[in-house]
């Protein structure tokens, strides 16, 4: 019986981008011991079909927190914003639990081994968005002299949540946390402090960003215990474009010491000609190698 599982999720239109997830997972001999679970939140049937050859279990993604339909208008695909706080409940037979968003994909099998490692003894093992040449989520406007108005991602999500001022000031500073990637315990009691903070997002917020917003309160007003793990962990390219080490055919951090992008997540999309790459592979950009070239390539993974 397989321990650990990694999780994602996909409707029909990101069903390729799931399939090269899996696949990734898959390149790796070490991936034979880890169980990959699936949830369902619009797969047609042959796509379901597809997948059974390639993981463990496929379920349907419910609504596990009840959301108005005036707020969902047919998007089903939002139980991804929903359903991800509550994976023992889909998936019970598993004692850590990687979820992976499926606009990802793993390059380097020690992350997934770090992610594991990191969710020991009930801790969540997280990223945050934030290191060397990453963009800044906080923005200043200086309003006159040293009086200044600051504007940060966290803050502005707890405000238009309607989240209580004290938990959304205690947010205005601290790093982004993106949960596009994250690993937790079964019995961590995390899960009930996210699941919580959530019900109270969901009432006041859009169901986008709400469970990312009530992760970061529950690392930063509840102080759930965490293990903040290094940026290549969770690579966010529409932060900062990677570099590719042509001698050992493989991305890596564009900073010294280049350090190998463990997974490669596509979040906000790489957009060319308003075209982007999350849905269409042809997409190539330019990415400069170690030694100073410029290649035109895709993110996406290839086998």
């Amino acid at each position: 019986m397989k321990k650990n599982t990694i999780v994602s999720l996909a409707d029909s239109n990101y069903f390729p981008l799931l399939d090269e997830l899996i696949d990734s997972i898959k390149q790796f001999e070490a991936s034979k011991d880890t169980a990959i679970c699936v949830l369902d939140a619009g797969l047609s049937e042959e796509q379901k079909n597809k997948l059974l050859s390639k993981v463990d279990e496929i379920k349907s993604a419910e609504w596990d927190i009840k959301v108005p339909e005036s707020k969902i208008k047919g998007r089903e695909w939002l139980k991804s914003q929903v359903s991800r706080a509550f994976l023992p409940k889909y998936f019970p037979n598993y004692e850590k639990y990687l979820w992976i968003d499926c606009d990802a994909w793993v390059n380097d099998w020690q992350t997934i081994e770090l992610y594991f490692k990191a969710c020991d003894d009930n801790k969540l093992g997280i990223t945050q968005t934030i290191g060397p040449g990453y963009k800044i989520t906080s923005k200043v406007n200086w309003v006159f002299g040293k009086l200044a108005i600051i504007k940060s991602q966290n803050f502005k999500h707890a405000v238009k949540s309607k989240i209580n001022l004290d938990k959304a000031r205690k947010l205005a500073f601290a790093p982004h946390i993106n949960i596009g990637v994250f690993s937790l315990e079964k019995n961590s009691k995390s899960w009930e402090i996210w699941q919580n903070n959530l019900r109270e997002t969901l009432k006041g917020g859009d169901i986008f960003g709400s469970e990312q917003l009530a992760m970061n309160i529950s690392v930063y007003h509840d102080n759930i215990e965490t293990e903040f793990l290094p940026l290549n962990c969770n690579w966010i390219t529409s932060n900062l474009l990677p570099k590719f080490d042509e001698v050992n055919n493989t991305f890596v951090e564009p900073y010294l010491p280049n350090y190998k992008i463990g997974i490669m997540h596509l979040a906000a999309g790489i957009w060319k000609n308003n075209q982007d790459m999350r849905v269409n592979k042809d997409i190539k950009i330019e990415i400069q190698t170690l030694d100073g070239k410029i290649l035109n390539k895709s993110l996406r993974f290839e086998n």
